[in-house]
């Protein structure tokens, strides 16, 4: 009887798990795809000043690109690289711009830093990542910089995969890819919008 009892709670367990296993994955949102209309979206920008998809989708091509972490490698190297092909973009009716889960004081001393010319948008509850279906590990972590002098902590709030979505002017998006090489996205962007005009 013991073993009976014991086999069926084993097997409830079981069933239990693998349902929470299953209903945690329907909650992961789904990536978005090409063809779809993009999500409207608001956060906080480097200035403090909210910034929302409404005033700038249909204007322009708006690039959103999702990056880790303000002041690391890779996401130092791909926003120089954005800062350096602006005007470029620019011209090709462009408008890109950076998203974290790093607070808006991170991204005033990474912009001041590197020198960016482009907007970057404060994440740290990946709010924006989720509309997009962006991968993201959620949790608080910090990294220490030494920025003039001073050494500064830098703490981000979730940290969001590497991708980058492209909305066209009509408000679809174009293209969403998970970012292989950090450095040479902007190059990607440029030829993607060339096929895209």
């Amino acid at each position: 009887m013991k073993v009976a009892v014991t086999l069926s709670t084993a097997l409830l367990i079981l069933t239990a798990c693998n349902l929470s296993a299953a209903e945690k994955k329907a909650a992961e949102p789904k990536l978005a795809e090409a063809g779809q209309k993009a999500p409207a979206f608001s956060a906080l920008d480097d200035q403090g000043k909210e910034w929302k998809s409404s005033e700038h989708v249909g204007k322009k091509v708006v690039v959103v690109y999702f990056y880790p972490a303000d002041m690391t490698g890779g996401c130092t190297k791909q926003a120089c690289a954005f800062r350096d092909d602006k005007s470029k973009l620019a011209e090709m009716g462009v408008e890109v711009v950076g998203v974290s889960g790093d607070t808006v004081a991170n991204h005033q001393l990474f912009k001041k830093a590197e020198k960016l010319n482009f907007t970057l948008l404060a994440d740290p509850e990946g709010k924006v990542a989720a509309a997009f279906g962006v991968p993201q590990t959620k949790g608080e972590k910090s990294i220490t910089r030494e920025i003039e002098g001073l050494e500064k902590i830098l703490t981000r709030g979730t940290t969001i995969q590497r991708y980058t979505v492209v909305i066209g002017k009509d408000g679809t998006i174009a293209k969403v890819y998970k970012v292989a090489d950090a450095a040479g996205d902007s190059q990607n962007i440029l030829e993607l919008v060339k096929s895209l005009n």
